[in-house]
């Protein structure tokens, strides 16, 4: 491998043009993986880019307690192209809270109810964000995906 990098995939440079300052590092792990990390408020603009306009296709969004936040991945598909873009953000852990993208693609609404069960991202504008897997009764404010679960970590 060359000490020279390889030039950025059109995706990137397409999302760089249209939503500037909000996207930040690039890494292309290889040939099929693209992380690209963004401003969380950035988040439903660039779903209706790669959802409605590129035609990308949700995977998942997957979440994590990364200690002083919590990170979220958008995970979107270019069959046509054979990758996988992966948008990643992070939000506060004390007030964990993103706009939702369950109004602009519909396959995400199971899956934010699932990260504010399971970790308290509280996702803006959900239509209906309600419990999926845990008890209608599970104690607020404890989530089962939190570092500090069991530890006096609560959050509210």
């Amino acid at each position: 491998m060359s000490g020279t990098p390889e030039p950025l995939p059109e995706i990137v440079r397409l999302l760089q043009g249209k939503a500037g300052a909000a996207i930040g590092a690039v890494q292309c792990r290889t040939r099929s993986r693209i992380y690209v990390d963004v401003e969380s408020a950035a988040v439903p603009d660039l779903t209706r880019i790669m959802f409605r306009e590129l035609g990308y296709r949700l995977q998942t969004v997957t979440g994590t307690d990364a200690g002083s936040h919590i990170e979220l991945l958008y995970h979107w598909a270019s069959d046509r192209e054979g990758f996988v873009v992966s948008l990643r953000t992070r939000v506060d852990r004390q007030r964990p809270q993103i706009d939702s993208i369950a109004g602009i693609c519909k396959g995400a609404e199971w899956i934010e109810r699932e990260i504010w069960e399971l970790l308290g991202v509280h996702f803006r504008n959900h239509p209906d964000l309600r419990h999926l897997l845990l008890r209608d009764d599970w104690p607020q404010g404890d989530y089962p995906l939190r570092r500090d679960r069991g530890r006096g970590g609560n959050h509210g």
